[in-house]
């Protein structure tokens, strides 16, 4: 009897060493795999990194800025202004929150201009072929860097800005505190003040989109930039042109400097309020698209009491790349009615 017990002890011990062991087993795995995955992601974000940096520094000497690269604050980062055509009247073209590559965002529509007026586009920190920059983002800051970076490219005033978006208080800020050196404002479904001190509507950026193109998987779904760039979406670069605007696309989406353009844009929307409107005439193309009953009837009203006139037109926020010809066309009659008055 004694026997049979130490067998069956001997017998139950080995079951709860095998339990035992299937557990510690089946632990191992519960924590490996996750461990696993983790370093595979890991290592995969890690690996797609350091090939974006090397083929951003290759791209970079590839496809240089076509414009000037000029240092505004003395500290080694440059911005990037792009200039054609000639003529008596310079328009600066001001891109809105988030736009990758301002050069090739306006080019379907200062190519119809340049024939007849000179164009500049001024690409802020951290957008297009201009280097990302510590400056702060306030409206103070980011309009000195405009203006200095126009001087330096050999521009002078006055001007004509067409600002998309929110550049719009940019160049509404700039017509208050310089207006000897704006002749008129030419909004293309631009921001005013009224509007977000009414609304508070929050920019859309994504912190996911940011941590893609930064770490270079976004150049494994080559559809994001067909999706994402509207000039490219709407058919209007060539494909030596949507080589290069992708590469810009890849280092240039949600840059740190936009991130900071969104957090100020409260403040800079008060401090452009708080100087009241401009005297000098707002012209403003609307996208019908827009469903937002108020942002339609702020731009109408900021139009009418500045003595400029609006356009409400079919076509999306990216106005200019939907009706290019039209906005073309009417600018010549705009400009041609400033220069009479």
């Amino acid at each position: 009897m004694i026997i049979m017990q130490d067998l069956i002890t001997i017998i139950n011990n080995q079951r709860e060493v095998k339990m035992m062991s299937k557990k510690k087993i089946i632990k191992g795995i519960l924590i490996g795999v996750p461990v696993l995955l983790v370093l595979g992601i890991t290592l995969i974000v890690v690996s797609s990194y350091v090939e974006h940096r090397r083929l951003v520094e290759q791209e970079k000497a590839q496809y240089p800025a076509p414009g000037n690269l000029v240092d505004v604050n003395n500290d080694g980062n440059k911005l990037h202004v792009y200039t054609e055509g000639e003529g008596d009247e310079t328009l600066v073209f001001m891109s809105g929150l988030g736009t990758s590559s301002p050069v090739y965002d306006f080019q379907v529509l200062y190519n119809q201009l340049s024939t007849d007026y000179r164009i500049a586009v001024v690409e802020r920190a951290g957008y297009g072929w201009s280097d990302i920059t510590t400056s702060p983002r306030d409206i103070d800051t980011v309009l000195e860097e405009t203006r200095t970076a126009l001087q330096l490219s050999g521009e002078s005033p006055p001007y004509i800005l067409y600002p998309h978006s929110l550049s719009g208080l940019e160049a509404i800020y700039w017509a208050n505190l310089h207006p000897e050196e704006i002749k008129a404002i030419v909004g293309l479904d631009s921001l005013v003040p009224e509007y977000y001190e009414q609304t508070k509507e929050e920019p859309s950026l994504s912190r996911v989109i940011g941590f893609m193109t930064r770490s270079g998987l976004v150049r494994n779904q080559p559809e994001v930039f067909d999706n994402s760039f509207p000039a490219m979406e709407k058919g209007h670069l060539t494909e030596e042109e949507a080589k290069v605007a992708r590469t810009i696309f890849y280092r240039r989406v949600q840059t740190e400097n936009m991130w900071e353009e969104s957090d100020m844009l409260l403040t800079n929307s008060k401090k452009v309020a708080g100087q009241g409107k401009p005297d000098v005439p707002f012209y403003i193309f609307i996208s019908e698209e827009n469903e937002d009953a108020y942002w339609k009837k702020s731009l109408v009203s900021y139009a009418e009491t500045t003595g400029g006139e609006h356009f409400i037109l079919d076509g999306g926020h990216y106005i200019h790349l939907d009706r290019p010809e039209f906005i073309a066309e009417k600018s010549r009659e705009i400009i041609k009615k400033i220069n009479e008055n």
